[in-house]
C-alpha cells in the first residue's frame, strides 16, 4: 500500500520558515532566492507612472491597461503578505557580442538560444509553491513573466539585486543574467535587506546601446530598444532605426553585456538554458527563406515562435539590408513579392539598401 501523504506542519517560527524555503528553492535548481513584503517601493510605482504616461511603452498596450495590478501586487492578489523572489542563471558561455561583424550571420539574444525559459522556470516555481503548500498550509500564486507583475523591483526589493542604468536586474553573483519568477503567498516571512544600487560612476550599458534607447540613466524608451522593437512591435520598423541595428534579429544583449559586474557570473549550470546550435550562429540568407511551416519547425519549443514568422523575417531582412552582401539581392527580390506586407516593406527597404540608387 503506497505510503500516506504527510500532514501539512508549521515550522516554530517564520525565520525558520523562510530558511526552509530557501534551501528547497535552491535545492530545485534557483540560483537566487530572496524575500519581500507583498508591496512595491513608492520609486517602483513612480517609474513606471511616468514610463506609461511619456508613452515609452509603445505598442505594449498591455502595461497601460493592467498598471493598476502591475503597480500593486496586493491588488493583482489581496491576500498575498510576502513574495519569494527567484532567480535562474543563464551566464552564457561565450560573449554574447563575437556575432556582430559577422555581417552574413543573425545576432539572436542569448535568453532565446536554448528552451523557452517561461516553461522551465514556470516549473520549478510550481514545485516551490506546492512544497510551500503541503509544508506550511499557506495558499500560493506563481508568476513568471506572463502576468502584470513588476519582476525587477520586486527582485530589487527581495535582495537579488538591483535595477541597473539598462533597467535591468544586476546581481553580484551572476551579473545581468537572472532569469525571474515569484511565488506569492499568503505566509507572512521576514523580508530580505533590499538590494544596494552599485553602478557607481559606471555607464557602459548606456553608451553600448546601438540605438541611444536610454534617454538618461534608470531610464529606457522602449520604442527605441532593438528588443522591443524586434519582438514586441508588430509594426514596419521605422526606417531610422533600421540601420542601427546591425545584424540583431530577435532581441540585443549589448547592454546586459557590457555590464562589469559580468565578471563574476559563472556559466549556467542549466542544461535547457544552452544555446541551440541553429542559432548559435544561424546564416541570415537561410532564415529568410523559411516559410511559416519551416518556422514553426525550426522555433518549436523556442520563445522565438511566438512572435511569428512574418516579424521573424521582418528582422533578418533589415539585418540583411545592414550587410552589404549584394549576392543576396536576388533572395531579397524575391521576398519582395511575399505575400505578407510586413516581409515586403522589409525586403524593399533592403533591396534599396543593399542597391542604391546612384
Amino acid at each position: 500500500m503506497a505510503a500516506a501523504e504527510p500532514k501539512p506542519t508549521i515550522p516554530g517560527t517564520p525565520e525558520r520558515s523562510r530558511e526552509e524555503i530557501r534551501d528547497r528553492a535552491l535545492a530545485l535548481g534557483f540560483d537566487a532566492v530572496g524575500f519581500a513584503p507583498a508591496t512595491l517601493a513608492a520609486e517602483a510605482r513612480a517609474r513606471l507612472g511616468e514610463f506609461l504616461a511619456q508613452g515609452m511603452h509603445g505598442d505594449m498596450g498591455w502595461m497601460l491597461e493592467k498598471a493598476d495590478r502591475r503597480g500593486d501586487p496586493q491588488v493583482l492578489w489581496p491576500d498575498a503578505r510576502t513574495i519569494v523572489a527567484l532567480g535562474m542563471s543563464y551566464a552564457p558561455h561565450e560573449d554574447p557580442r563575437r556575432l556582430l561583424d559577422h555581417p552574413d550571420r543573425g545576432v539572436v539574444s542569448v535568453y532565446a538560444q536554448g528552451r523557452d525559459y517561461h516553461d522551465v522556470v514556470k516549473s520549478r516555481l510550481k514545485q516551490l509553491a506546492q512544497f510551500i503548500h503541503r509544508r506550511h498550509a499557506a495558499e500560493v500564486k506563481v508568476f513568471v513573466d506572463t502576468a502584470p507583475v513588476m519582476e525587477k523591483p520586486l527582485a530589487e526589493r527581495a535582495g537579488l539585486g538591483w535595477q541597473g542604468k539598462h533597467t535591468n536586474l544586476v546581481s553580484r553573483g551572476h551579473g545581468s543574467w537572472l532569469f525571474l519568477g515569484e511565488v506569492y503567498t499568503a505566509l507572512e516571512l521576514p523580508p530580505d535587506p533590499p538590494g544596494a544600487d552599485l553602478c557607481g560612476s559606471c555607464r557602459r550599458c548606456q553608451d553600448a546601446c546601438p540605438t541611444a534607447a536610454f534617454p538618461e540613466p534608470y531610464r529606457l524608451d522602449a520604442r527605441r530598444c532593438v528588443s522591443y522593437l524586434t519582438i514586441e512591435h508588430k509594426g514596419p520598423i521605422p526606417e531610422d532605426l533600421r540601420p542601427l541595428m546591425g545584424n540583431r534579429i530577435y532581441g540585443c544583449d549589448d547592454c546586459l553585456a557590457a555590464c562589469p559586474w559580468n565578471k563574476f557570473a559563472k556559466r549556467t549550470r542549466e542544461a535547457a538554458f544552452l544555446p541551440r546550435a541553429e542559432l548559435t550562429a544561424p546564416r541570415l540568407a537561410d532564415l529568410a527563406q523559411l516559410d511559416d511551416a519551416a518556422f514553426r519547425q525550426v522555433f518549436s519549443g523556442s520563445p522565438i515562435k511566438r512572435i511569428g514568422r512574418d516579424r521573424f523575417v521582418r528582422n533578418v531582412l533589415t539585418a540583411l539590408g545592414n550587410s552589404g552582401d549584394r549576392g543576396q539581392m536576388a533572395l531579397v527580390e524575391r521576398l519582395t513579392h511575399d505575400g505578407s506586407d510586413l516581409v515586403r516593406d522589409a525586403a524593399e527597404w533592403a533591396l534599396k539598401r543593399l542597391n542604391p540608387a546612384p
